[in-house]
Formats: C-alpha cells, sequence, structure tokens
C-alpha cells in the first residue's frame, strides 16, 4: 500500500487557512510545554543547588555524583514506564498523573533531612521527568499537522532549555539575596512547584491526541479533536488518513517494546532512534548543564562569579533551540544532526588543545567560557531540539510511546552515565582531556548518523509509517 492510499500526502491535504483553531492549538502547545519547562528546571537547578546542599547534607564527592544522577536513573525507569502507559492510557491522562509526580518529588527535595530522603525523592522526580520527556513530544507530535510538526514538536525542546535558563537565573537571584542562609538550596529546589501546578491545572481542558483516539476506535471522539486544532475540511481528510492506516494494519492493536522489536523493520528503526537519543548525550551537553559552575571554577572564575556567569550556558541554550526552531522546516533533519555532530566534535577539540596550551589565568577562562557557550548554542540549535522532533516522527503509531520510551530509557542512562562520572574524569584528565574524549565521542556518533539515520521532515507521520514498512529504512544520501 502506497502513502497515497491511506489518504494522499501532504500536498493533497487542504490547506491550513487562517481561523481561530490556530488559538487552540497554540493553547495546547503552551499547555503540554509546562512539562518541558519542569523537564528543563529540575535538570538543571541541581547547578547552583548542589553546592550549598553539599555543604550542608554533607556530600563526598561520591555522593555528590550519587545525587545529581539519581534523577537522571529514575528518568530512565520513568521514559520506559510511560511510553507503554501513554499508550496504553492516554497522551493527556499520563500527563496530568506526571504533574502530581514532579509535585510529590519536588516536596520530598526541598523537605529532605539528609541523603537517605534526598536520593529516594530526585528518583520520584525522575521518573516524572524521564515521563514528560517522552510524553510531551508524542503528544505535541501527534496533535501537529504535518506542515508544523517540527517548529510545534520542537517548542518542547525551546521549553526544555527555557526551564534551564530560569533555573540557573533564580540560582543566581537567591543565592545574591539568601546566600547566607543555611538551607538556600532548598529555595532553589522549591520553585518547580509552580510549573508542576500549571501543568496540571492546564492539561485538565486539554484535549486528547486524535491518533490514540483513533488507535482506541474512539474516531467520533477523534473527529472532534481535529475540528478544534485544524480547519474542517482539512480536519475530515486527516481524520479519513489516520483511521485508512489504522484499518490497513489493525493499528488499533497497541504493541509493546517485546513485540515491536520481533518486526525487523520497527526493531531496525528502535535501534536508530536509540542510537541518536544516547548520541545525544554523548556531545557532553549535560555535564555543562549540570556542573556549568564547576567547570567555571575549574577554568579560572571565581566562585561567586562563575554562578553567575553559568547563566549565559542557559542564555545560549535558549537561543540556540529559537534558532534550530526558526530554520527547522527549512533544512532536513538528517542534514541538521550531521553539521551540529560535525560543529561540536571541532569544538570540543578546541576546547581541548586550548585548555592544554593556555596558561593559566583569566584570559584562559574567558576563552573556555567562549567555546563552551558556542558548542551549547550550536548543540542545542542543530542536535538538542531536532533529535526530539526526530523520535517523535520515527516509529509507526501502534508502537509509538513503547519505542520512543525505549529510546529514551537509553538516553537517560546515557545521561546519568556522564553526569557519574564527569567530576572523576575532571579529576582525573582535567578538562583538556575530558573533552578531548567528548570530541572522540562525536567524530563516531557523526559516522554513524550519516550511515543509519533515514530522513523523516518531509512526510507525514502516516506517509513515513507506510514508507518504512514497505520499501525499507534506508539513510538517503
Amino acid at each position: 500500500m502506497s502513502a497515497q492510499s491511506v489518504g494522499g500526502t501532504t500536498a493533497q491535504l487542504p490547506a491550513l487557512v487562517p481561523g481561530k483553531y490556530r488559538r487552540r492549538l497554540d493553547v495546547v502547545v503552551v499547555i503540554a510545554t509546562f512539562g518541558g519547562i519542569l523537564f528543563g528546571y529540575d535538570t538543571g537547578v541541581i547547578n547552583g543547588a548542589l553546592t550549598p546542599m553539599k555543604a550542608e547534607l554533607g556530600l563526598t564527592a561520591l555522593t555528590e555524583g550519587i545525587v545529581t544522577s539519581s534523577l537522571l536513573l529514575g528518568a530512565a525507569i520513568g521514559a520506559t514506564v510511560t511510553g507503554a502507559l501513554a499508550d496504553r492510557f492516554g497522551r493527556r491522562r499520563v500527563l496530568l498523573v506526571l504533574a502530581w509526580v514532579f509535585l510529590l518529588g519536588t516536596t520530598g527535595c526541598v523537605l529532605a533531612p539528609s541523603l537517605g530522603v534526598m536520593v529516594p525523592s530526585r528518583v520520584i522526580l525522575g521518573l516524572a521527568v524521564g515521563g514528560a520527556s517522552v510524553t510531551v513530544p508524542v503528544y505535541l507530535s501527534e496533535m501537529s499537522p504535518t506542515e508544523w510538526r517540527g517548529r510545534l514538536s520542537a517548542r518542547n525542546e525551546v521549553a526544555v532549555v527555557l526551564g534551564q535558563l530560569l533555573a540557573f537565573v533564580f540560582n543566581a537571584i537567591i543565592a545574591q539575596l539568601w546566600g547566607h542562609h543555611v538551607g538556600v538550596w532548598r529555595y532553589m529546589l522549591a520553585v518547580a512547584a509552580v510549573p508542576a501546578i500549571m501543568l496540571f491545572v492546564g492539561m485538565l481542558s486539554m484535549p486528547e491526541s486524535p491518533r490514540w483516539l483513533v488507535a482506541r476506535g474512539k474516531v467520533e471522539r477523534a473527529r472532534d479533536v481535529l475540528h478544534q486544532v485544524r480547519p474542517a475540511e482539512r480536519a475530515d481528510s486527516e481524520l479519513a488518513a489516520i483511521v485508512a492506516l489504522s484499518e490497513f494494519e489493525e493499528k488499533t492493536k497497541v504493541i509493546g517494546i517485546g513485540a515491536a522489536l520481533k518486526q525487523p523493520w520497527i526493531r531496525r528503526l528502535i535501534i536508530i532512534g536509540t542510537g541518536i537519543a544516547v548520541a545525544q548525550q554523548l556531545t557532553g551537553i549535560n555535564s555543562v548543564m549540570f556542573y556549568g559552575t564547576q567547570l567555571l571554577e575549574t577554568a579560572g572564575f571565581a566562585a561567586d562569579t562563575a554562578i553567575v556567569v553559568n547563566i549565559a550556558n542557559g542564555i545560549l541554550s535558549v537561543t540556540g533551540m529559537m534558532i534550530g526552531l526558526k530554520v527547522i522546516s527549512r533544512f532536513p533533519r538528517r542534514t541538521m544532526i550531521l553539521f551540529g555532530l560535525a560543529s561540536v566534535a571541532v569544538l570540543h577539540f578546541l576546547i581541548a588543545l586550548l585548555a592544554f596550551v593556555l596558561p593559566e589565568g583569566l584570559a584562559k577562562a574567558i576563552v573556555i567560557m567562549v567555546l563552551v557557550i558556542t558548542f551549547v548554542g550550536i548543540m542545542q540549535a542543530c542536535l538538542g531540539l531536532v533529535i526530539w522532533v526526530v523520535l517523535s516522527e520515527l516509529f509507526p503509531q501502534r508502537a509509538r510511546g513503547a519505542a520512543v520510551g525505549f529510546s529514551v530509557f537509553w538516553m537517560w542512562v546515557a545521561n546519568a552515565t556522564v553526569a557519574f562520572t564527569f567530576p572523576s574524569l575532571m579529576a582525573a584528565f582535567k578538562i583538556d582531556g575530558t573533552f578531548l574524549i567528548f570530541g572522540i565521542l562525536n567524530v563516531l556518533s557523526f559516522l554513524l548518523v550519516r550511515h543509519f539515520l533515514p530522513e523523516t521532515g518531509h512526510l507525514s507521520l502516516e506517509e513515513l509509517e507506510v514508507q518504512f514498512e514497505t520499501e525499507g529504512v534506508h539513510a538517503v544520501r
């Protein structure tokens, strides 16, 4: 069966004429991306909170790594479990539950009297972070028209880096105002309760994904949702395409990761998705997001200066995302990822070289800072943004939640590994050796992506699925 026979190509669908539906779609995107803001804030806040937390809780170098990585291990579990739950119970219902898990984990971390309470609370918070990292991109992708899917889905990643920037800014402000308080880090963590409440309240009035509704046999409800977020004629045409594909391949039978891996073409997609998810983390981006303040201190900045200068990482992260959001519809996804990996590798080698040859002092600190924030900007524009969009597009409807969850599980495992080992790598190899390792890893990632990753931005989700199943999964150069 061809893509045309399941409802026509995007060019054959009625145009997205102006109308009230655009306002409704914008509201859906904004509310859902509070999950991204929580993701960003809860992962970024440790950057400034760790030093005062270490003093109060008596953390050692080992337990410091445990506190940082415990959230990421929870996120790995959350990503895996939540993908299957979102396929079974719906994207909207899962996001409502995740809002409460965010609030529960935040409360536990804020009130933690010891390491024994902090670590389990961080794991609970990680469950919500991992769940949001899977569910929000899938929800946005399935709610978006094909023409706008890239930039609307990518808004979640903009929300993530905005959340990290907010964490860096609030850390700096709170440190300046109440840095003399023993529990100042608790104030930093408590701010995350606000977007958790906003996510829950907002999602109460949001619709369910029309593609999920069709997969569960609720075609009329899917029609109602599409008429909220599309022009009437377009809504009916899209629904016909979704229903035709569902009937053709019995997509109403959602399958788990085990069944998906038994089908060769889906297994290949899952391996590719897992590969690009891990490659994103092997750029070392989260070593900067989690330990940016400490990295700047090692480069030569004073501690009170480093926490303020670290805001630049957040600013470039958001700037990079905004640039990526602007151009994602103009360039192939695959081209952007390859350009990003090549650029990041070059910057890592430059950081390693200059950290090795420059004498200690303010000049060296400034050079390292400029290269690091340039790395952050390029990485977020070309990789941080695009890889999440590709993950939301790559997999077939009946296995999308489980497959994204599986890929993101390994992303979080890679993230946790980098977060846990980064302090030890810095102690053993310093800045030059650590970034040399990151550079080599990015060269390997470039070669793997070039050889295996197919393009996903040129077709609708239904057209991609038919193409992959009938023609195979190929990286067209």
